[in-house]
């Protein structure tokens, strides 16, 4: 695995972590130190394939790619781009695949979201954690939430914030064919 390294017209090409510390050692604007050495370590010897973009005051960063080219030319021609189908079957959780599968039939879902309601008294609206359970007829996990969410838009004030269909605050299961 090879690095790119960029600081505005300052580029590189290495093979390994020591030369890109070395690199951005050099570059005085990036004042390297301890935590951003161990940080660019552990960025490169993880797994993670997507840039690394490191501030180093308001809109003025460094960034750090991980690929395979050999060379400067290579990586210019993106020749050795990684795989990005590769990393998305990776980074897909067993929720997130099952949200989009076609199963229709009967679904539970439960919904947290934040519910504006009045504040009896004063007159005032706030927002209040909300816990809904509702079962419906769908044809994925995905339909059950943009069912269920249709539904409170029409019955709750629309200021209310509902959260996303793959975040933790939604959970479904599948209850059964519908005849």
């Amino acid at each position: 695995m090879n690095f790119y390294l960029r600081y505005f017209d300052k580029e590189i090409l290495v093979n390994n972590v020591d030369d890109a510390i070395a690199f951005l050692a050099d570059i005085e604007e990036i004042g390297m130190d301890p935590m951003l050495e161990s940080d660019i370590r552990a960025y490169c010897a993880s797994d993670v394939h997507f840039p690394k973009r490191y501030k180093i005051r308001p809109r003025v960063y460094f960034i750090i790619i991980k690929t395979e080219a050999a060379t400067m030319q290579d990586f210019k021609d993106k020749r050795a781009v990684h795989p990005v189908m590769e990393v998305r079957e990776k980074l897909m959780t067993p929720t997130m695949a099952r949200l989009n599968e076609e199963k229709p039939g009967w679904y539970e879902g439960a919904l947290d979201f934040k519910r504006v309601q009045q504040v009896p008294g004063t007159g005032k609206f706030q927002y209040r954690d909300t816990h809904f359970v509702a079962q419906c007829k769908a044809m994925s996990g995905l339909d059950c939430y943009n069912r269920i969410v249709d539904h409170l838009r029409g019955r709750v004030d629309e200021r209310s914030q509902f959260p996303s269909a793959k975040g933790k605050n939604f959970k479904f299961r599948y209850l059964g064919h519908s005849k």
